[in-house]
């Protein structure tokens, strides 16, 4: 089984305009202004997971400052995952620093949702007021057992729309302050799983913390698999497209060109989100 962990879909009042949107919501027009930058809905990726071989997907939206825009696409993705329950499968997203976050998480949460993210800060670092901020959202994925997903990214080289400025010691801090949160970082948390190689202290910090694959393509060569494998193993990978910013197939081509195995791209594709997420399939029986 095959399964894309990190996905993003609008609905069409925002695809059909987008712009209506970029007021107050400067992270989304950083991320959006771009009329190239496209913005894709359900039925479009399910076409898509079908062109590319791909059982289910995670799917989320943007983490909106109004509250009116969080919810109304959240619903969106309920509506998705049950429109296509076999193959989506719904995070609930928002901006964690906005009045109604906490409560919003836990609406989604009973309604279906089977975790949180991506969450993003895309003005600031995780500060440590800012950690501290997520501490109710914490709260509710530690008791509903829902993972959460975290914008990272690497503090050093070019910039991109949506990079922010982080230092990974105040991710580190991050994680230190949540350690039994299931917590998995975006974007291969920024370069953070390179101090796994550590004597001390981060390899338990990294216990219950997992790294994506989203935009791999654009940041890294096809050897950060194998170097990322041999650092922190292959059951803390899970592959995530970033859809439709890039197409899943080009992740494939890579992790093959990285030289590993084909376990560890078996886990890397599906299994490791399977156990992440309890999610049964034929090859269990």
């Amino acid at each position: 089984m095959i399964i894309d962990f990190h996905t993003h879909i609008f609905p069409s009042f925002i695809r059909d305009d987008r712009t209506p949107f970029f007021f107050k919501e400067p992270s989304f027009k950083t991320l959006y202004n771009n009329s190239g930058v496209v913005l894709a809905g359900r039925s479009e990726l399910v076409r898509d997971m079908d062109a590319e071989g791909i059982d289910k997907s995670i799917v989320f939206g943007f983490p909106w400052k109004k509250n009116v825009l969080f919810k109304r696409h959240n619903d969106y993705i309920l509506e998705s995952i049950l429109k296509y329950p076999s193959r989506l499968i719904g995070f609930c997203c928002f901006d964690f620093l906005t009045r109604g976050a906490a409560e919003e998480a836990e609406r989604c949460l009973k309604a279906g949702m089977a975790g949180i993210g991506e969450l993003a800060v895309y003005e600031s670092d995780f500060s440590p007021d800012i950690i501290d901020r997520l501490g109710d959202i914490m709260a509710l994925c530690s008791e509903y057992d829902a993972p959460i997903l975290l914008h990272t990214n690497e503090p050093v080289g070019h910039y991109y729309p949506g990079k922010q400025l982080m230092s990974l010691s105040q991710l580190y801090s991050l994680l230190k302050r949540y350690p039994s949160n299931r917590i998995i970082l975006a974007h291969w948390g920024g370069g953070l799983f390179f101090y796994g190689l550590m004597k001390r202290e981060l390899r338990d910090v990294l216990k219950n913390v997992w790294f994506d694959t989203a935009a791999s393509p654009y940041l890294y060569t096809p050897e950060i698999y194998r170097i990322a494998v041999d650092i922190v193993g292959a059951d803390k990978i899970l592959f995530g497209s970033d859809y439709p910013l890039i197409k899943q197939g080009r992740y494939f081509k890579e992790m093959e060109q990285s030289g590993i195995s084909q376990d560890s791209i078996r886990h890397i594709t599906g299994h490791n989100v399977r156990q992440l997420l309890s999610i049964q399939s034929s090859e269990d029986s």
